[in-house]
């Protein structure tokens, strides 16, 4: 039997990979420890016996032809299996697969064949359960919705999934390799890849792109169409690889632009609403103010007549006179009252300061509740429908006072600049939780809906037991207010 002696000796049995020795006639010579701990024989017992008995019963033939046919080759060593996967026996009968080399010394009867082997069940184990976790997340990514592209660090598609292919109109083959900016409009393409470099360089795993804005895609027919996107980054190997996942949110801007469209006609069709509600009771508060207004005063002045041209006047007719005389009066002070609620004369006559003015000494009048007046200047030049907002605000405030607030004392601020007015009005009434629901608080709904129609601001701040204060901002440039 061959041996290894010398320093040759201790090379052979610390090797980690098995070896063997055969024979011409394919007979074992020598084996190592390694290959005594891969095949589960011992040394003694494998010493002499024929090399099959470490093959697999179905491969014997095959393989004892293929150690032949390189023994004739006179090539020194070459890689055994090649062409397929070779596998090997444990002494219990199991199979495992093994990676060869083989090499021959010497020549005849005298030659020798050293075969090293690996045991690769492990690697093979491994890669298939890479494979197979490769495979699922194929799957995954490829039962996902939204578009997900995987790029490495020159910028260039290495993953691109089922819904990628639906969206873009690549198909998978011929989008690996491709330039992230292939999928994205000419314009953006620079700023773009300037955006995915600077997320390389920031200490960010993952954000969304483009901040809060939509950003553009590009499919292969060149249409362009919104999308949705978020990137992340991963080092591997060295390489640093960004994956971007992409939403097409198309039908998600036509439906905001739809609705864009919807809220500017209905605020459009509100608008012209009420101007048109402001003329009518204008109309009506002119009419009872100009004609019924007069013809109860000409009543009263035809019931003066009739009493002071009786001569010989009968007490009962006297005392009727006077009572139709007392009711006249306060129809017509009703009639005044109701004409300055439809639409106060003094607005379109002397204007809002006047009109403002008026309204706060009625409130006080009426409630008996302190108000103070703050006007940033005795006339104030607006737009009429500015004016009629400002004077329907600061009364739709008075009125939410009166009724709600059980207040001693109110104030109210006008201050009006050339770009817009600013409106305050203030209590120390019983306040209330602006966020929470309440019953009947049409008062300050119908507020905001005017500061709203003329594209103002509304603020309402209160608490319970602490006063309530309702700050209004309206812009007096057309620019503004229609932004």
């Amino acid at each position: 039997m061959l041996s290894a002696e010398g320093p040759l000796a201790g090379i052979f049995e610390s090797a980690m990979d098995g070896i063997v020795a055969i024979d011409a006639d394919q007979r074992i010579l020598m084996v190592n420890r390694a290959a005594e701990q891969m095949f589960g024989w011992t040394r003694t017992a494998l010493l002499g016996k024929p090399v099959d008995v470490l093959v697999p019963i179905r491969l014997r033939d095959e393989h004892r032809l293929h150690v032949e046919r390189f023994a004739r080759t006179g090539v020194t060593s070459r890689r055994m299996g090649a062409q397929m996967a070779l596998s090997a026996l444990h002494a219990n009968g199991h199979e495992f697969p093994i990676e060869a080399s083989i090499s021959q010394h010497g020549e005849g009867p005298a030659r020798v064949l050293a075969v090293i082997l690996r045991d690769v069940s492990a690697r093979l184990h491994g890669e298939a359960m890479l494979a197979s976790s490769e495979a699922r997340m194929r799957g995954i990514l490829d039962s996902a919705m939204d578009a997900i592209i995987t790029v490495d660090d020159e910028q260039r598609v290495v993953a691109f999934n089922s819904a990628a292919e639906a969206m873009f109109g690549w198909q998978r083959g011929e989008a690996l390799g491709q330039p992230l900016g292939a999928f994205i409009p000419h314009r953006f393409r620079e700023d773009h890849g300037q955006h995915v470099r600077r997320f390389g360089e920031s200490a960010t795993s993952s954000r969304r792109m483009a901040g809060a804005r939509v950003v553009t895609g590009m499919r292969r027919n060149g249409e362009e169409f919104p999308i949705d996107a978020s990137i992340s980054q991963l080092m591997q190997n060295g390489r640093r690889f960004y994956t971007v996942i992409l939403r097409d949110v198309s039908e998600l801007a036509r439906t905001e632009a739809a609705l864009r469209r919807s809220r500017e006609e209905l605020k459009e069709l509100a608008t012209a609403a009420s101007s048109a509600r402001e003329q009518e009771k204008s109309r009506i508060a002119r009419e009872l103010h100009d004609e019924l207004a007069q013809a109860l005063t000409a009543l009263k002045m035809d019931i003066s007549l009739v009493r002071h041209d009786q001569r010989n006047p009968e007490p009962e007719l006297l005392s009727r006179l006077e009572k139709m005389n007392q009711q006249v009066d306060l129809t017509i002070a009703a009639m005044r009252r109701i004409a300055a609620d439809l639409r106060p004369l003094t607005l379109d006559d002397l204007g809002l300061a006047a009109a403002v003015e008026s309204l706060v000494e009625q409130f006080t009048k009426k409630t008996g509740v302190a108000c103070e007046l703050a006007l940033s200047r005795s006339e104030i030049e607006m737009p009429p429908e500015c004016a009629t907002a400002v004077f329907r605000i600061v009364q739709e405030g008075l009125t939410n006072i009166a009724r709600h607030a059980k207040a001693r004392h109110a104030e109210v601020a006008i201050d009006a600049t050339p770009v817009d007015v600013s409106i305050s009005i203030t209590d120390d009434g019983v306040g209330f939780v602006p966020d929470s629901p309440r019953q009947n608080a049409y008062g300050l709904l119908g507020l905001r809906e005017r500061a709203y129609l003329l594209g103002g601001e509304v603020e309402i701040r209160s608490s319970p037991g602490g006063g309530t204060r309702i700050d209004v901002r309206l812009p007096l440039s057309p620019a503004e207010a229609t932004s």
